[in-house]
């Protein structure tokens, strides 16, 4: 995935994410190319944290997360999950969406772009995590 700004947020994976996401990466790189390299230098630059110091507020697998879609100020809510638990009737979105790629590690306040199916853009905030 491109972005016209370079800027990124700080972000922090717990190492049992970062672990299992990498596997996750590896599985499916053929199939979601872009996703799955968005998500590999995602987690090249995260911060990764024992699994008992995750701050509050920070976005992880399975976590609760509200956030706003900037362009249009939609605000959604949503648990992050693995590709096989993923239901978007039940708002439940993967990891390997592009919302989900740019949401895990993001902490309440940081906002991030990521595009669109379509090839656009979009930034997101995130709001609140539980």
């Amino acid at each position: 995935m491109n972005f016209p700004h370079p800027e990124l947020p700080p972000i922090a994976i717990t190492a049992s994410d970062s672990e299992r996401l990498s596997r996750l990466i590896d599985a499916l790189a053929e199939k979601y190319p872009e996703t799955t390299d968005f998500l590999a230098r995602e987690i090249e630059r995260a911060q990764i944290l024992p699994a008992d110091e995750v701050p509050p507020g920070l976005v992880v697998m399975g976590s609760d997360v509200t956030f706003r879609d900037d362009a249009t100020g939609e605000v959604r809510r949503a648990t992050l999950v693995y590709p096989a638990e993923a239901d978007i009737a039940a708002g439940k979105i993967s990891v390997l969406s592009p919302i989900g790629a740019a949401l895990i590690g993001m902490s309440v306040g940081h906002s991030i772009e990521t595009q669109t199916p379509s090839g656009g853009s979009r930034t997101l905030t995130v709001l609140n995590v539980a």
